[in-house]
């Protein structure tokens, strides 16, 4: 919300989504193909909405090397963590799974992208940049290439997969070690990802106008189109969102937690409803826990530990969101994904559901990196700019339900 009585940064991204589509599809329908057109778009447009999107990529690097290492840490000494940690543990990969598979069967059955592709190779959109050529696979090639030689030329070389990977490895050193000096390491990743965000939340104020420019570049040369197909996209997220939490999480309560349902939503529903208006599941963990302490009657003990470490680790929402986005940016670019370039990038986007930082927008940065790794270009990602903050909203709902949900879960066994 805005803090001095003007307008909210949800409403003006709205504003920018509508004032940049609207002035497009007017464009398109007017205008397309006269000179002065594409001269605005290649001069004015396109080069700030490239500016927007060059300084929310250059947060990519800093957010993954300090967010992955202190969402591991985040589980405690793992030579002590025991029976709850390794619980939660078990149950956020599993569910994570659980909505990731969802998120990207729907994506594959309905192709809300494939409209985009196929109007591209008939000639309707010769004005779109053309698609990047997809990645080799995932073979053994791509698993030996996980670990880096040098983490440093990984990161100048933007092989992010392998900065992933060391960025793990770096937060299980960090959590195995107990040391003065792996507390100060910690203390300066906590420092670096305090001042990621800050700068995050400042490239996210500028958004309203970058949308304006993206879309409008987009809208101008694609027509109404791109706006359907956008729609379709928003459809699928939702529907998959929404069969998670409900039929997923309704599930695991009852079957595993000894709860039910209708009782979890109605004790949950604070939680929820601040979490979708602040789109921070950090910001609604004050809020959890004290719904865990009072209505849902969990141990303080186990609310607390899963609740906080699920604020950061336990994003379901955000990782189904990363694998239909990358998948319909796939089918929008052409770029057609093997089974075996799925099922791999749906393993990056449950890793990747660790080290998304909890706040408005965290998971751009992330999607970008994956988009780079199967061969789409990461600037596709102006597409779905627009929709995002009402979807973040959504998938932050999710997750923080999902919160609530692992710790009734693993109460119930703690017992």
């Amino acid at each position: 919300m805005s803090g001095n009585g003007g307008i909210s940064l949800p409403r003006k991204m709205a504003i920018g989504l509508v004032a940049g589509a609207g002035l497009g599809v007017a464009a398109h329908v007017w205008a397309a193909g006269e000179p002065w057109l594409e001269s605005l778009i290649a001069n004015g447009t396109e080069p700030a909405g490239q500016l927007f999107l060059r300084m929310l990529f250059a947060l990519v690097i800093p957010l993954i090397v300090s967010a992955l290492p202190l969402g591991v840490t985040g589980l405690g000494d793992l030579g002590r963590l025991g029976r709850l940690g390794l619980r939660t543990l078990a149950y956020t990969v599993t569910t994570s799974a659980i909505a990731v598979a969802l998120g990207v069967t729907l994506v594959n059955v309905f192709a809300p992208g494939a409209g985009v592709a196929a109007r591209a190779r008939t000639g309707e959109l010769a004005a779109a940049p053309a698609p990047a050529p997809a990645g080799d696979g995932f073979g053994i090639d791509f698993f030996l290439e996980l670990v880096p030689r040098n983490p440093v030329e990984a990161m100048a070389t933007g092989d992010m997969l392998a900065v992933m990977v060391f960025s793990l490895f770096l937060g299980i050193g960090l959590a195995a070690t107990r040391s003065d000096g792996a507390r100060r390491l910690e203390e300066v990743l906590q420092g670096v990802y305090d001042v990621v965000t800050t700068l995050l939340g400042w490239v996210i104020r500028l958004a309203p106008y970058g949308v304006a420019c993206l879309l409008f570049t987009a809208t101008a040369r694609m027509g109404f189109d791109v706006l359907r197909d956008l729609a379709a996209y928003v459809g699928v997220v939702l529907a998959a969102l929404a069969i998670h939490m409900f039929v997923v999480y309704s599930l695991a309560v009852r079957w595993l937690g000894r709860m039910r349902p209708l009782d979890f939503f109605r004790g949950s529903r604070e939680a929820m409803i601040t979490a979708f208006s602040t789109a921070s599941s950090n910001a609604t963990l004050p809020t959890a826990l004290r719904v865990a302490d009072r209505n849902l009657k969990l141990p303080e003990h186990v609310s607390h530990f899963v609740l906080t470490i699920g604020s950061t680790t336990n994003q379901h929402g955000t990782a189904l969101f990363e694998g239909v986005t990358v998948l319909f940016l796939a089918q929008v670019a052409g770029v057609e994904l093997t089974i075996a370039q799925q099922l791999g990038v749906s393993a990056i986007c449950v890793l990747g559901g660790i080290g998304t930082a909890g706040v408005p927008a965290g998971s751009l940065p992330v999607i970008a990196m994956i988009l780079g790794m199967v061969g789409v270009p990461p600037e596709s990602i102006g597409l779905v700019l627009g929709v995002d903050r009402f979807l973040d909203m959504c998938r932050t709902t999710v997750n923080v339900t999902g919160d609530l949900a692992a710790a009734v879960v693993v109460a119930r066994y703690e017992k």
